[in-house]
């Protein structure tokens, strides 16, 4: 049998239940802890998505972290470079972080049509599984917007900007 101190005590209270029938209670403490917290790790992902996209950007532009020739500017990728360093500044910062989501979302599908899909249809095969996380990841924070720990929620608390398209609806 386990012993409480043998592993983290808030492990212990959620994923093992002490009796069967607790198991749909522990579920309902799981979702209802996980709903409180929604918002914070909704910050930290588009936080972390946005500094990785950033990232990117500044490998085609730079050839910085990756020590690599940076590209020209002018070429396809260059211009690709110089979106990726704008919207994951932008996402990262929550500063119109819908529009910037939506711009990276509809360069990330440009990106795996135009650089993977002629390897072949599924993403795992043509290395584009990258490509279409970003996609879908972008496009999910344009719908939802900007959230807390964005300069756009701050800027709404302040009165002088909407932090999401859903605010244009209600």
């Amino acid at each position: 049998m386990l012993m409480r101190s043998s592993i983290p005590f808030v492990f212990y209270q959620i994923f093992i239940p002490q009796k069967a029938h607790n198991l749909s209670t522990r579920r309902k403490e799981i979702t209802t802890m996980l709903t409180r917290y929604s918002p914070y790790i909704y910050a930290i992902l588009r936080i972390i998505v946005g500094l990785s996209f950033l990232l990117h950007g500044t490998q085609k532009i730079f050839g910085i972290p990756s020590g690599k020739a940076p590209v020209p500017i002018t070429s396809l990728i260059g211009i690709a470079g110089v979106l990726e360093v704008l919207c994951g500044l932008l996402v990262a910062l929550g500063l119109w972080g819908s529009y910037a989501a939506f711009l990276a979302s509809g360069e990330m599908a440009a990106a795996y049509f135009i650089a993977h899909a002629s390897k072949g249809f599924l993403p795992i095969v043509n290395g584009g599984e990258l490509a279409v996380l970003y996609c879908f990841i972008f496009l999910y924070m344009a719908a939802h917007g900007s959230g807390i720990w964005s300069v756009d929620a701050f800027l709404n608390k302040t009165g002088n900007q909407l932090s999401s398209p859903t605010q244009l609806r209600n």
